[in-house]
């Protein structure tokens, strides 16, 4: 059995131990039947409202990756070639990386205000430094023999960082894209939560006030099922192609 036959059968099998469970409860109001979750889906799809709430929170998980993976890239090049100034601001890192994401949240709320800007600048701020040591530490990999050979033949430097560098540290990028995506849109559903009038968390938020679990689920489930089309069709096949000079 392929790889794709075994995921299929280890869905299907925790889809089955759902139903036990629903079935076992027995009240929709602690877990429904997927079959439940699914008529809500269905609903909410034709009405427009999953794919308007969904759109805004895929937004906002874009925008604070984007942000996270510039500067937390940028600050991980510059301390993994700067052993002074990694001496300097590692400590800073590490506070950074242990303050909770709900801390952070809250405090770019309280200082910047219930706005968009807020909600995608904490985002950010709680996936900058898991980047930055990343890429810090791939920085930190690359062989120094194959860069002198480069300066040595006086390599141009777009040329260098296309064959020499990025080759290297690839694979560095791709892993943190990867945890970076599951980790951000974990945290855009708990800012929306806190403080935002739309969005996946929004309307997680709204529902559980009414206490309605399947609405809870079919709104979590289709974001869940968003990403994971996000990580397969895009970021492991990304991650394969960078990594697969190693591999040759």
């Amino acid at each position: 059995m392929g790889k794709s036959g075994v995921t299929a059968v280890s869905l299907a099998a925790l889809l089955c131990l759902w139903v036990v469970a629903a079935w076992a409860t027995a009240d929709p109001m602690v877990l429904p039947y997927p079959g439940e979750v699914l008529s809500v889906i269905v609903d909410h799809a034709q009405s427009g409202k999953l794919w308007t709430h969904m759109g805004a929170t895929l937004q906002r998980v874009l925008m604070a990756f984007a942000l996270a993976m510039i500067g937390g890239g940028a600050l991980g090049v510059v301390l993994g070639q700067s052993d002074r100034l990694n001496l300097w601001l590692d400590p800073w890192v590490t506070v950074l990386l242990n303050v909770p994401a709900l801390v952070i949240i809250v405090l770019c709320y309280l200082w910047i205000g219930l706005n968009e800007v807020a909600a995608i600048f904490a985002v950010a701020l709680n996936k900058f430094a898991m980047v930055t040591v990343t890429i810090r530490e791939g920085v930190r990999a690359l062989d120094r023999g194959v860069t002198e050979m480069a300066q040595v033949y006086r390599m141009p430097l777009g040329a260098r960082l296309r064959h020499v560098v990025w080759p290297q540290l690839g694979p560095f990028v791709a892993a943190s894209t990867r945890n970076g995506l599951a980790v951000i849109w974990k945290i855009v559903l708990v800012v929306e939560f806190l403080g935002r009038s739309n969005g996946v968390g929004f309307q997680i938020h709204l529902y559980f006030q009414l206490f309605d679990t399947a609405s809870v689920l079919a709104y979590a489930l289709s974001f869940t099922a968003l990403m994971l089309a996000i990580e397969y069709l895009i970021v492991q096949r990304w991650e394969r192609a960078s990594s697969a000079w190693r591999r040759a």
